[in-house]
């Protein structure tokens, strides 16, 4: 049986004084408007990569009211994914490395009015 990858990414989110004054959440259920959060969840699935360890985006996700706030947190959150989650075991998964896919951009939430900044990180683990 696999383990949800996820779960030690958020936990390890959560885990960083830097992002204490927000919402770490790998699920937006019971969020408010206007609640500086950081969203991280898994886009593209899991890839298996030469039988040994497998790869997965991380899509990250920060709201916040203030615009400046939201694009500040975004590049603390992207930093942590690069420079943290390399060579390192949290929870059940042993984190060998991490590459860049998609540098924080700018994607506005039209419906909350929300500044929301998205980037994208893929990590290559094995359970351990």
């Amino acid at each position: 049986m696999s383990l949800d990858p996820m779960k030690s990414v958020v936990s390890y989110l959560r885990s960083l004084p830097e992002l204490s004054q927000a919402r770490v959440t790998g699920d937006m259920t019971g969020r408010e408007v206007g609640e500086l959060t950081v969203y991280a969840y898994l886009e593209n699935g899991y890839e298996a990569f030469r039988d040994a360890l497998d790869r997965i985006y991380v899509a990250f996700e920060v709201y916040s009211l203030d615009r400046e706030e939201a694009a500040e947190l975004s590049l603390v959150v992207r930093k942590k994914l690069l420079l943290g989650l390399r060579n390192v075991t949290v929870g059940s998964h042993y984190f060998l490395d991490a590459h860049d896919e998609e540098y924080p951009n700018y994607e506005p939430d039209a419906s909350s009015r929300e500044h929301v900044y998205a980037g994208v990180v893929s990590l290559y683990f094995q359970e351990a």
